[in-house]
């Protein structure tokens, strides 16, 4: 699953990557610092498996991974190819979701494209040029559409759908604000729409702002608001004060987040957030070669799990025996929990949880 950073040039989007993926990036105070994107794999927090390597004492410790892409800063008239703008939407139509990055902080030392700061005014820009996009996408796509309709009455639900996202869009409203049943998700998914993508805020603030307090910030508050209106989420952050706290060994890091009274830094949050908002869990396995997290989507079945490590573990699929993380924990072990009747033998039709501890019996 792929995370694209977005925003206008200079709001922090190659800063906040390079705190995220520690990957270096470029990042300098001047447009388009960025042109191809930049891609690092992020590794997903997950307290449970250190609890579990210290169980197991395994070789080796592996998380749930994320991909993050850097993206260009887009600009106004980007829809018309105006500061490389097709190239770089292009970009963003191969990611899975957005991380749209906010300015939300003064610095004359730090150009603004527009010159002043203003968080609505910026991420309107984004958000309209994706829609305008967009729809310049569904309009080839209803003319297709009512052509193939003359040959095949089937089209005709594609076409309502479709006349019912064009009109939205001409409203300024995205995709995703609209309601779709499961036969329109599917057709959806063959449209390859920006605006359809699930979208976090990041309100990106100076150190200065961050320490006074979050709520005390206008900027913040104006981006909580537009982001409300969407049903998206706001994550307050300091990219460059996260780049900082990347930087040091992990207990260095847990020392500095306890003087400045955060249980967990920003770029954890937003890491983890990112894979709840693409609708991601994890489900565990663990032993003396390997503890490990498995990514899956929410409500895949015991074999689409089992999938995930080997296609012979789906073919061959004959139950997972599981138990909830929790109660493998209080039970001390597998035995423990076996002792308890905590171990549970699942079978085909078996939704995996988060956080299950799972060994899958096979035979192929």
């Amino acid at each position: 699953m792929k995370i694209g950073i977005v925003g206008l040039p200079n709001v922090g989007k190659s800063t906040l990557f390079n705190a995220i993926t520690n990957a270096g990036a470029q990042s300098a105070n001047y447009a388009f610092c960025t042109i191809e994107p930049n891609v690092g794999i992020v590794d997903v927090p997950d307290r449970r498996l250190q609890a579990l390597a210290e169980m197991y004492h395994p070789k080796k410790v592996t998380p749930a991974t994320i991909e993050f892409v850097d993206i260009a800063g887009l600009v106004k008239g980007a829809s018309r190819g105006e500061g490389l703008g097709n190239k770089f939407l292009s970009h963003i139509r191969e990611v899975d979701a957005i991380v749209h990055v906010v300015r939300c902080f003064d610095d004359d030392n730090v150009i603004h494209v527009e010159t002043t700061v203003d968080p609505r005014r910026d991420a309107e820009i984004i958000n309209l040029e994706l829609v305008f996009a967009d729809m310049e996408m569904v309009e080839r796509r209803i003319d297709r559409v009512k052509k193939a309709l003359k040959g095949d009455k089937g089209f005709q639900a594609e076409l309502n759908l479709l006349e019912r996202v064009y009109a939205a869009l001409c409203d300024g409203t995205p995709a995703r604000a609209l309601e779709y049943d499961e036969a329109e998700e599917k057709l959806l998914r063959n449209v390859a729409l920006l605006t359809v993508k699930p979208v976090i805020y990041a309100a990106n603030m100076d150190e200065k702002t961050f320490a006074a307090g979050i709520d005390n910030s206008p900027y913040y508050r104006t981006v909580q608001e537009l982001a409300a209106a969407e049903g998206a989420q706001v994550l307050p952050i300091c990219a460059a004060l996260e780049e900082e706290i990347s930087s040091l060994d992990e207990e260095e890091k847990q020392i500095f987040l306890k003087d400045i009274g955060l249980e967990a830094s920003g770029l954890d949050r937003m890491v983890t957030a990112c894979y709840t908002l693409l609708g991601l869990i994890s489900y565990l396995t663990a032993g003396e070669d390997e503890v490990r997290a498995w990514t899956i989507t929410r409500g895949t079945k015991a074999p689409g799990a089992a999938g995930k490590i080997h296609s012979d573990f789906e073919r061959g699929f004959i139950r997972a025996e599981t138990v909830a993380f929790d109660d493998l924990m209080q039970s001390g072990g597998m035995a423990g929990a076996r002792e308890k009747g905590l171990v549970r033998s699942e079978g085909k039709e078996y939704v995996v949880q988060d956080g299950d501890v799972i060994l899958f019996r096979f035979n192929v």
